[in-house]
């Protein structure tokens, strides 16, 4: 795939005219980065390793999270190894994916109770990790290979059929993620090989799109380190995603990114990040400059804690929830390891007014115990369930969870 993104003609001069106005800001550039080889670089990080110990998910843990008043916390299923992503159908039957085994389990509340009393293994793709239900069919995408299913009446599958098989390879973000638009088409997501690097195939590091059957992928946005986490504001149809931003910057460097996310659009990952900040290592390769790549990038709408691992995004449209909720975004974050003190081990609620976000704030938190020495859960997968309450994974204990509301 010919990469064209930055040939575009009069670019450059619309960059330096940019540059002119958005460069001048002594609070977004680090003096010790300066804008050429002609000088040195030189920049002193502390990095930091800190993972919780796991312990099990016991009844008393899970008594004592926390959500907002009115909200209710319990398991929906449990010992399904290490689950990741999720898709229900209008029915209800739910999905979830398990990359470690390569599997596709079906759970079903068959009684409307909250909780899974059914579960069934029903496909066996190696790595398989995203999920969606577009068309009365399934989609499912491993590292290299996006696959399509029937779903038949009972809620198993039929067999896979694989309608692209040349995603780039994997490196240190190999969980692909799957979404379909407003406009019908399918949306990959495909992270970095690496922290932060010059990646020689231009998919890495992308959010891709593709026809429903595999044909016409081009680039869609770029520059997004990992972003696995999207979707689209219900009212506006603008896109969201939730980047995970360049380890080993130190503990608050850098933040998770709340991205508008645009077509052709760059997100300045491996040179700019946060609100313009520059990336001391790698420094451009080519003729560009960091100032260059600045006026060029999209920086995100709003940021959160460094290293909380956002995983997983939805937007709220079911009609459980207090009416406050319609239309705001839910995050899983996974939870931090190179931090002093960690952060993430939650899911967030991204609230929006008039159609754009303004802030975050916690939702479920809890899962750090004993003075953030240990954790219980570690959120992944989300989705609203057609009866309006929410389930998430959590990928360390094997247990997925159920936030409902009682009005």
């Amino acid at each position: 795939m010919k990469n064209n993104f930055f040939s575009a003609p009069g670019i450059w001069g619309v960059l330096l005219a940019g540059c002119l106005l958005a460069c001048n800001k002594e609070s977004v550039v680090d003096p010790q980065v300066p804008e050429t080889t002609d000088e040195p670089t030189s920049s002193q990080i502390q990095g930091n390793v800190f993972e919780p110990a796991l312990v099990p998910a016991t009844d008393a843990r899970i008594a004592q999270l926390k959500v907002p008043a009115g909200f209710t916390i319990a398991k929906f299923a449990d010992q399904l190894g290490k689950p990741r992503q999720l898709a229900v159908s209008t029915s209800g039957n739910v999905y979830v994916t398990d990359r470690a085994a390569g599997t596709i389990t079906l759970l079903r509340d068959t009684n409307a109770d909250g909780k899974a009393d059914s579960k069934q293994v029903v496909a066996n793709i190696a790595n398989v990790h995203g999920i969606t239900i577009h068309a009365g069919r399934m989609y499912l995408v491993s590292i290299n290979d996006v696959y399509t299913v029937a779903m038949n009446t009972d809620g198993t599958l039929g067999q896979p059929q694989r309608i692209i098989s040349d995603l780039p390879d994997a490196g240190q973000h190999p969980n692909r993620t799957i979404a379909f638009g407003p406009d019908g088409l399918m949306y990959l997501t495909v992270g970095s090989t690496c922290n932060a690097c010059a990646e020689p195939n231009p998919e890495h590091a992308t959010i891709l799109r593709a026809n429903p059957d595999g044909t016409g992928r081009i680039i869609f946005a770029k520059g997004l380190r990992n972003t696995i986490g999207f979707g689209w504001h219900p009212q506006t149809k603008e896109m969201y995603g939730f980047d995970h931003g360049i380890d080993w910057l130190g503990d608050e460097q850098q933040p998770e990114e709340f991205n508008l996310i645009k077509q052709n659009a760059f997100y300045g990952w491996p040179y700019i990040f946060g609100d313009g900040m520059y990336n001391s290592h790698p420094r451009p390769t080519s003729d560009t400059t960091y100032a260059q790549y600045r006026a060029l990038t999209t920086v995100p709408v709003l940021t959160y804690k460094a290293h909380a691992a956002p995983l997983a995004m939805i937007f709220y449209t079911g009609t459980m929830l207090p009416t406050d909720y319609q239309n705001d975004a839910f995050v899983t974050m996974r939870g931090s390891w190179n931090r002093t003190e960690p952060s993430g081990y939650n899911v967030i609620r991204v609230h929006f007014e008039n159609g754009k976000p303004v802030r975050t704030e916690d939702f479920v938190t809890g899962f750090l115990i004993d003075n953030n020495r240990s954790q219980f859960g570690r959120p992944v997968g989300l989705i609203a369930h057609p009866d309006g309450s929410l389930l998430f994974t959590d990928d360390n204990n094997g247990v997925i969870y159920r936030v409902s509301y009682q009005r």
